[in-house]
């Protein structure tokens, strides 16, 4: 599997686990406290983990947009 590939499955997950958290955040009354705290806790693990994931094979992006050093000024 290629990078990109990769990067396009790993954007899918992390939307549906975004999403997951804003439904189980949202719906925490309605939700039995053994089924929020392992769809809202497992749910945040597994987003923290694939957020990770992103930046590492985002990390030449990320190096060369916030790492950048200003151009010279002519004085």
């Amino acid at each position: 599997m290629t990078r990109n590939s990769a990067l396009k499955v790993l954007n899918l997950i992390l939307a549906v686990l975004l999403l997951n958290q804003a439904v189980t955040g949202g719906l925490h009354e309605m939700l039995a406290h053994k089924t929020f705290e392992i769809m809202h806790g497992g749910g945040a693990a597994l987003f923290l983990f694939c957020a990770a994931l992103h930046v590492i094979l985002n990390w030449n992006w990320v190096k060369a947009n916030l790492f950048r050093r200003p151009p010279n000024e002519a004085a």
